[in-house]
């Protein structure tokens, strides 16, 4: 007798999980989108911080040749203000050249540093400067590559650690961190990630003045995006948090002094600057090339000028607008500002989207020319910046 066995019809496999909660699991985590963030930047964060820590062996082995401190000779000058307002606050706008000219977050941090580590207030604020640095880099690498791929990335943040007043990157001065800051911002802008660039440029109004520079870009960005309705109410936020802190900083000085131009009167009758609209500078820049002048006049007038052809050169490359007008306001405030002519190349480390047709040229020339012209560099940066702070004499 025939067994009639029947086969039960196969059931289709069950639907993959769907939704809000398998879309939360799918979603790599915070820290571990950090974790790969860092990682994919590692490779710019190395190149900076080899070419950095070039020109801080240099100067420590210079100094120590010449029995000078290599951490007092790193926090000189304007360190020298950002320090004492670590540890006593301001000294009142009273004094000739009153310390209220310089903004608080950079000593701010300085003072945290000093009361959480076992840091002295020099390494206090060279710790400071060192991780902003390095926070600078990443955020350069994170540009360069998101507008053309990783290794003009990490030839961006080589590029500016390999600037003839790259120094000042590692001493205790307000630059790095604005940079910092400052390249976030426009990042954060480019992604339309609008209350991150509210809040990051809120705290560059609070490190440098030179934040007039970047507070239109963002103010302009979060306005079209606002009026073409994209975004929702974010935009919004953004344009009201951008200028809060420069803004603010600016009022309490304001308060203090009696006076609304408080900050601009301290400028022009303690420390000698106004906006000139570029008379004063065109007048020294003439006078430097046209007669003998030390090195380090003679480096910024270059600087300036292969700023400005940098400038022409991002236009042609048709770069981002907000870089462009970063860029841009940039050269304006510190090329029509009157006075400290010899410092204006280091108030242009921050325009680090200058750099970018620069490293766009060397990520496409391949990699042994892109090394020569950064050995190159690297080697005139590490010399120059131990003449600015054991042969110069006054601030670079």
């Amino acid at each position: 007798m025939d067994v009639v066995t029947t086969e039960e019809p196969s059931r289709p496999a069950p639907a993959p999980p769907s939704g809000p909660a398998t879309a939360d699991r799918a979603r790599p985590g915070p820290v571990r989108r950090l974790r790969d963030a860092a990682r994919d930047a590692a490779p710019a964060l190395a190149v900076y911080a080899v070419i950095r820590l070039v020109g801080v062996l240099a100067v420590y082995v210079w100094a120590r040749s010449l029995n000078l401190s290599p951490v007092r000779e790193l926090t000189l000058s304007d360190a020298t203000y950002y320090i004492a307002i670590a540890q006593r606050g301001y000294d009142g706008y009273e004094q000739v050249q009153s310390d209220m000219a310089f903004f608080p977050l950079y000593p701010a941090l300085i003072g945290v540093v000093e009361r959480v580590t076992p840091l002295g207030p020099r390494t206090a604020g060279l710790a400071v400067a060192a991780l902003a640095g390095l926070a600078a880099a990443w955020a350069l690498y994170a540009i360069g590559s998101y507008l053309h791929d990783r290794r003009t990335g990490v030839l961006l943040a080589a590029l500016w650690a390999a600037l003839p007043h790259a120094v000042v990157q590692s001493m205790a001065y307000s630059e790095t961190l604005f940079t910092a800051l400052a390249a976030w911002t426009l990042y954060a802008l480019l992604r339309r990630h609008w209350l991150t660039a509210g809040m990051l440029c809120l705290f560059a109004g609070l490190t440098r003045p030179t934040a007039s520079s970047l507070i239109p870009v963002v103010g302009l960005a979060a306005l079209l995006a606002a009026v073409r309705r994209r975004d929702g109410w974010r935009p919004w936020v953004a344009m009201l948090l951008a200028p809060a802190g420069w803004l603010g900083y600016l009022a309490w000085v304001g308060v203090q002094t009696g006076r609304p131009d408080g900050w601009f009167h301290i400028q022009s009758a303690g420390w000698r600057s106004h906006f000139d609209f570029g008379v004063d500078t065109f007048r020294r820049g003439r006078e430097v090339l046209a007669v003998s002048a030390t090195p380090q006049m003679l480096v910024v007038s270059l600087v300036l000028l292969l700023a400005l052809t940098f400038f022409v050169l991002s236009v042609i490359d048709r770069q981002p607008w907000q870089l462009l007008l970063f860029s841009g306001l940039m050269l304006v405030t510190t090329l029509g500002a009157a006075g400290y002519y010899h410092s204006k190349a280091r108030f242009l480390v921050p325009a680090f989207a200058l750099l970018l047709p620069a490293a766009v040229g060397l990520a496409r020339a391949g990699r042994a020319r892109a090394v020569t012209v950064l050995v190159a560099l690297t080697a005139f940066s590490t010399y120059f910046g131990c003449y600015l702070l054991l042969i110069w004499t006054r601030s670079p």
